[in-house]
């Protein structure tokens, strides 16, 4: 007989317990939807150890697809990091200095008297120089044994050493619509408008923003 048969008779005063079963919602709601996602999570297999590193190294991939993208939209429109060859412009930059041109710039202002700039060589547009501008369109230049006159006033030289004067004459010249007139700080040893003349301003890539190697020389250039 088994220990829970309630057939026969019953003990006086005993009264039977009654299980009164728990309300289940209608149409499978909570407590099955539980148990079916339960179900469902422990019947999903976890992803291997291979898929892991796949997943990983295509989202480096992304990630490396967007910074070069990034970095060429940058480059192109922006700003553009460039190295000094050769001392055209000492002592303001040495040669192997490394730059950042601001390639904005221009698009909203004017190229100004004193900006050190990057710019392709009016004779071989494939090659790019870095030179100061001295004159701008209108502007009369001219030399009287190495002293600068801009529109008869005599331009401020004072920070070239005395070694990199030059005691040339020449001029005057009166600087084209839309051309600038550019020299080295090197005065003595410099290629610049003084033998291939004046630079249209199309021809101006950016304005030389930033040194930033050597970082003992790191410096921002500013309009003088």
């Amino acid at each position: 007989m088994r220990s829970d048969d309630n057939r026969g008779s019953s003990p006086a005063g005993f009264k039977p317990a009654v299980f009164i079963p728990a309300e289940l919602p209608e149409h499978g709601g909570p407590v099955q939807s539980a148990a079916l996602d339960s179900q469902v999570s422990a019947s999903s297999p976890r992803p291997s150890a291979f898929q892991r590193v796949v997943d990983e190294l295509f989202g480096w991939f992304k990630t490396l697809v967007s910074a070069a993208v990034y970095a060429t939209i940058i480059v192109t429109f922006g700003f553009q990091v460039a190295r000094v060859d050769g001392e055209s412009m000492t002592p303001t930059l040495e040669d192997h200095d490394r730059l950042i041109v601001n390639k904005l710039v221009y698009q909203w202002t004017e190229p100004k008297v004193g900006d050190v700039v990057m710019h392709y060589w009016p004779e071989d547009p494939n090659k790019t120089f870095v030179k100061r501008i001295v004159a701008a369109e209108g502007d009369t230049i001219r030399s009287d044994a190495g002293k600068v006159y801009r529109n008869e006033v005599l331009m401020d030289d004072s920070f070239i050493p005395p070694q990199y004067r030059m005691q040339d004459t020449w001029g005057p010249v009166v600087v084209r619509r839309g051309y600038y007139f550019v020299l080295g700080d090197h005065r003595n040893n410099s290629l610049d408008s003084r033998a291939w003349g004046e630079v249209p301003k199309k021809y101006i890539l950016g304005k030389i923003q930033l040194r930033w190697w050597p970082l003992n020389q790191a410096r921002i250039f500013e309009t003088p």
